[in-house]
């Protein structure tokens, strides 16, 4: 199968047998990606939360979103690198594992997600001033992203648990 043998032609670069023969590499990397996505969730949260109407009501909704989202972005680049550079030293056993599967489907699935809310809920963001609720549309993306990331985070735990 064409998956196959490019997830092989992968696995088998010089810098994917690096990372999987150095017995100090892959920790660090794997810690690097570890902080990167508690950076990224813990500053989604905090967006995420404010929407939903349960923290941060005291800031205005776009203040608080221009005030993390570079944060966000930033951290979000180091976790898809080193992400990508651990998914390169086993892609086969990686590209076939269930729950390696679930979370990237998981991670498309919160991207769809903000870029529903940026196309059809935030054009409004800077009327939310501290104390607003805001409306329906935007605490159900607040609430589905928050779901979404809680169950990447699950699904990225449990490949560690269930590779062969």
């Amino acid at each position: 199968m064409w998956l196959d043998a490019l997830l092989q032609s992968l696995q088998d670069t010089s810098f994917a047998t690096e990372i999987r023969e150095n017995e100090n590499l892959f920790p660090w990397i794997e810690s690097f990606h570890v902080l990167a996505i508690t950076l990224v969730v813990g500053t989604i949260s905090i967006v995420d939360l404010r929407l939903i109407g349960v923290a941060s009501m005291d800031r205005a909704a776009g203040a608080l979103v221009r005030s993390v989202v570079k944060i966000t972005w930033g951290a979000f680049a180091v976790a898809a690198l080193t992400g990508g550079l651990l998914f390169s030293a086993n892609a086969s056993t990686y590209g076939h594992n269930f729950f390696f599967r679930g979370k990237l489907v998981l991670l498309a699935l919160a991207g769809l997600n903000m870029a529903f809310f940026h196309l059809f809920s935030a054009a409004d963001l800077d009327t939310w001033g501290a104390g607003a609720t805001p409306p329906f549309r935007a605490r159900l993306a607040g609430a589905l992203s928050l779901t979404l990331w809680i169950c990447v985070i699950g699904f990225g735990r449990w490949v560690g648990f269930t590779l062969k």
